[in-house]
């Protein structure tokens, strides 16, 4: 099967427009409070830490200070990814299971299969981890032009990799698969065949969705700005929380579409057609 932008745009908004209220109760919860959350916190010390390295640029000096940093709110960012994962397949639940489970089952389906989510993100980490690291070594070992070139082919790869995989999270929720393996050779089985127009589609997304959210961010900017730097300061992480929950309710749902496309219609909607 080919795989139909128009056709996945259209599918995930109609997601998005038939479970609104639920969407937007997991998204307020789960990736629009906990972000500004984590904004609000480290606004000051991320304040302090760029008036520090613009005052001392050497980069020694500046690598030290981010290791520090992000030293000291590594748990912040553990617990951030904790909800953000159960959110997300929880989200992906409510928009593509049929037996119409209320937030509650479903976060708790989110929560159960956390683990094999983190699992699966975790072996891609190293997967793409090593395709860094290989042009790294061999540039080092070997020569400039050389490096340059594999790390050219490694861009590829990742994206590539990033296409073929991209359907993790959906398989996860939707088929409630528990084993990362599985899940991960599952996208694979998916995309086949559909990698290169997938890859650039979520291209355009991210693009368009980028350029929208540069704009909001900017205009809002200027306009809380008159209110005095703390004032500007608070509005941009709304509005910046406010952004990134549209941009994963966006795309989330349309993994959830382009799942529904490339896999066809599930058994129990077939058996419903019959019955």
């Amino acid at each position: 099967m080919k795989f139909d932008m128009g056709a996945a745009w259209n599918e995930a908004m109609r997601l998005i427009g038939a479970n609104r209220q639920v969407v937007a109760i997991v998204a307020g919860v789960f990736f629009f409070l906990p972000y500004l959350a984590f904004m609000l916190l480290l606004m000051n010390q991320m304040t302090a830490l760029e008036a520090s390295q613009a005052a001392n640029p050497d980069p020694e000096a500046m690598g030290r200070a981010m290791l520090a940093f992000y030293g000291d709110i590594w748990w912040i960012v553990l617990l951030l990814t904790v909800v953000f994962s159960i959110g997300m397949i929880g989200l992906l639940t409510l928009l593509t299971d049929r037996s119409r489970p209320t937030v509650g089952e479903a976060l708790k389906v989110g929560a159960r299969l956390f683990l094999p989510y983190i699992g699966a993100q975790l072996l891609l980490s190293v997967l793409f981890g090593l395709l860094l690291l290989v042009p790294i070594a061999i540039g080092a070992g070997a020569s400039v032009a050389a490096g340059v070139l594999v790390g050219a082919l490694a861009l590829v790869a990742f994206c590539y990799l990033f296409a073929k995989f991209i359907l993790t999270p959906a398989v996860i929720a939707i088929e409630r698969q528990a084993n990362p393996m599985a899940a991960l050779s599952r996208s694979w089985r998916l995309t086949k065949g559909n990698s290169v127009r997938i890859f650039f589609f979520l291209v355009l997304l991210f693009f368009a969705l980028g350029l929208v959210g540069a704009v909001v961010s900017g205009i809002v900017g200027l306009v809380l700005a008159l209110g005095g730097a703390e004032t500007a300061l608070i509005g941009q992480a709304i509005v910046s929380s406010l952004v990134y929950a549209v941009f994963y309710v966006i795309l989330l749902s349309l993994l959830a579409a382009i799942y529904r496309q490339l896999a066809g219609p599930s058994a129990e909607a077939v058996r419903e057609t019959f019955d």
